[in-house]
């Protein structure tokens, strides 16, 4: 693939702004998910969302956008991209006002520009795949006003992923979407495999600056005004910001926008992709030893009569031995030791609330 560097109209935005709750007790609040290395590859969550788009997009073109406690982090983990291109947000307020936030500062800058929203912590392992299915999404979005987004092919009945309807009329690479659902019950989840005409949403969204924005206008028109207040790329824009973040809507680009408008398309994409949501999916994606257990060490660890556990240790001198454990989540960090059943990654969102109501419970979070 030749990909020319020259001035482009192409920008993306890497949305960053998540605390990865499910992810403790190695995802913090000081310290969350997408700054960490999950899966033991070398390199953070965001650093590899970073890897992948920078090749078809110059790092002066690449936005992020995350909660202004981590703006400093970001900068640290990425220093390629400058520092005015990453930005905090002041609350959080899901993802459609951090989407008009951005599409405002990037319109400012150019406003021919389309772009592409990436969330900072997923696995895509088809990287080629990506890429072209990116550079198909920027030349469509460029040309026509369409919304487009990457539809995944599902493989299992997942209640924990929004779903795309599209209309299949003709075999293209691209398609008019029907309808999106968001995270739907089981059983509507598996009639929705069984018609074949639904993907998963992988929430990666392309659009030109203009069809975006005429959306917002259609769609959100009172947070639209809110942002029309402020100017972009001035010294005032911080705190005209934070004025007004507290009054929009909390609501996300899902269901604020795409949910309703009628110029929504998809491209069908194989990526090999994982929004690595749970410890589950953590595990299904991690390397594993000849007892299928997903560890990841340097410290002396003994491991018998044991399969299919994910482990996470904070590497200290102390030495660990596990014996009889089946399908577990085991991580110690400098804070706290999780030990739990792998069928029970949902239920540590509660844990987390219980341990909150200790005395001091937050010095865990």
């Amino acid at each position: 693939m030749h990909l020319r560097m020259s001035k482009s109209n192409r920008y993306c935005v890497i949305m960053a702004g998540g605390i990865g709750s499910r992810f403790w007790p190695m995802s913090t609040q000081k310290f969350p998910k997408q700054f960490q290395d999950i899966l033991g590859v070398g390199r953070t969550m965001i650093q590899q969302t970073y890897d992948r788009i920078s090749k078809i997009i110059p790092d002066e073109n690449i936005f992020v956008i995350t909660n202004k406690e981590y703006v400093e982090l970001t900068h640290q983990q990425l220093p390629e991209i400058a520092q005015e291109n990453i930005v905090g947000e002041p609350l959080l307020k899901n993802t459609a006002p951090c989407n008009l936030y951005m599409v405002n500062k990037i319109a400012e800058i150019d406003p021919d520009a389309t772009m592409i929203v990436l969330p900072a912590d997923h696995l895509i392992l088809k990287e080629d795949v990506f890429l072209e299915k990116a550079l198909l999404a920027f030349d469509i979005a460029a040309e026509h006003e369409y919304l487009v987004t990457l539809g995944i092919t599902p493989t299992r009945p997942d209640t924990g992923y929004g779903y795309i309807q599209f209309v299949d009329k003709h075999d293209s690479s691209y398609y008019k979407v029907k309808t999106f659902t968001e995270k739907p019950i089981l059983e509507i989840a598996k009639s929705f495999l069984e018609s074949g005409d639904f993907l998963w949403n992988a929430g990666i969204f392309i659009w030109n600056v203009k069809s975006i924005h005429h959306a917002f206008e259609t769609y959100l028109p009172e947070m639209t005004q809110h942002f029309m207040d402020c100017e972009y790329n001035t010294d005032s824009e911080k705190s005209c910001i934070e004025i007004i973040y507290p009054k929009v809507q909390k609501v996300s680009i899902d269901n604020g926008i795409l949910e309703k408008a009628k110029n929504v398309y998809v491209i069908p994409a194989d990526l090999g992709w994982s929004d690595l949501g749970t410890w589950t999916s953590v595990y299904e994606n991690a390397d594993k030893d000849d007892n299928q257990n997903a560890v990841r060490t340097k410290q002396p660890i003994l491991i018998y009569n044991s399969t299919g556990n994910v482990i996470r240790l904070k590497n200290t001198n102390k030495a660990v031995i596990i014996d009889g454990l089946e399908n577990y989540i085991i991580v110690d960090t400098d804070k706290a030791l999780l030990i739990c059943p792998l069928d029970n990654d949902q239920l540590i969102k509660d844990y987390v609330l219980d341990l909150k109501s200790f005395k001091k419970g937050d010095k865990f979070m």
